[in-house]
């Protein structure tokens, strides 16, 4: 069959075809692998309320948020809740007021990482709230979904908190993912009115464009790998990286505050600025960082970052505290 100048372009072809189905065999394999290490909780010792990220800053900034937590336990409540089937677990603060403060933490991140980005919270006169996230320390959960289904959960909280323990309104604070799940719930047809606005720290406009940058940083090639992990993530949770903050923030209502670094090499900041472009109202707000990694803006400047917050909360809601 070979032996002929037709058969020997079939065999060519053949073999061509084999080439391409083998390596796009392993281009997705690849990205499985990629998608299993970045977006699925594997086992339960993955994504714990430890400090997922043995760093020095972030070191101190976990010792100095475990600092707050002993210094302000007295006032803590332990809270669960189950919603779409999973056990969900958080930590309430009540300081005696009559509003809250949700924080979302980003991916790998669970609750212990909100107690040093809340502190200046309680004494802008706000209850304070920390939680896991799906698939993240005690609460169930297999898949990080980017905020796609997490934010269920969020609101879930939220009327929790006004509901059962009298917060008459409440604000969302998120860290990269985070910020993308607060987003989620205040464009959401259900989220309440008593979700007052949101601080976004680090926000990106899709996955699909910050996963190409960590790619970029490990010297692995973005354009190739991207689609295959997005590929395994769409075959795994129903949704896609494909689509992000950026279509959906028009869709904003309530004040947003975006805190962004110049250095940010994930949530680049032309990120940030088609982000505060496309927000539809004027109660929003971008505040410029010339220094600071993703996610790491407030051990940077400390002072202006709750400053910024205070000056953000005094502008489009009620007095805050001194």
């Amino acid at each position: 069959m070979f032996d002929t100048p037709l058969g020997i372009t079939l065999f060519i072809i053949i073999c061509v075809l084999a080439l391409i189905l083998i390596t796009l065999i392993n281009l997705y394999l690849v990205g499985h692998i990629l998608r299993l290490a970045i977006l699925t909780r594997s086992h339960k010792n993955k994504w714990t309320r430890g400090c997922p990220v043995k760093e020095p800053l972030q070191i101190e900034m976990y010792d100095i948020g475990q600092k707050w937590h002993d210094a302000n336990v007295a006032s803590k409540k332990e809270l669960h809740i189950e919603n779409e089937g999973f056990n969900l677990y958080g930590e309430y603060f009540d300081f005696g007021f009559d509003r809250a403060l949700i924080f979302v933490s980003g991916r790998t991140e669970a609750l212990g990482y909100g107690y040093y980005f809340v502190q200046p919270y309680k004494e802008l006169g706000y209850n304070v709230f920390v939680f896991d996230q799906r698939a993240h320390g005690h609460s169930d959960g297999k898949y990080n979904t980017l905020g796609f289904e997490e934010h269920k959960d969020l609101i879930k909280w939220a009327e929790l908190l006004h509901d059962t323990y009298g917060n008459k309104s409440i604000l969302l604070h998120g860290i990269c993912i985070g910020s993308s799940c607060c987003l989620q719930a205040l464009v959401s047809d259900k989220c309440p009115d008593y979700i007052c606005g949101m601080i976004a720290d680090g926000m990106y406009t899709r996955f699909y464009d910050s996963f190409k940058n960590h790619l970029v940083k490990f010297k692995q090639p973005k354009n190739l790998l991207t689609p295959f992990v997005n590929a395994s993530f769409k075959l795994a949770t129903g949704h896609t990286m494909r689509i992000g903050n950026i279509d959906f923030i028009h869709k904003l209502t309530k004040p947003i505050l975006f805190i962004h670094s110049k250095k940010d090499k994930y949530s680049v900041p032309s990120m940030a600025e088609a982000l505060y472009a496309k927000v539809s109202h004027d109660k929003k707000k971008l505040v410029w960082f010339e220094d600071g990694a993703h996610s790491r803006l407030r051990p940077v400047d400390t002072e202006r970052y709750d400053g910024a917050i205070k000056e953000f909360l005094a502008e489009h809601f009620e007095e805050v505290k001194a």
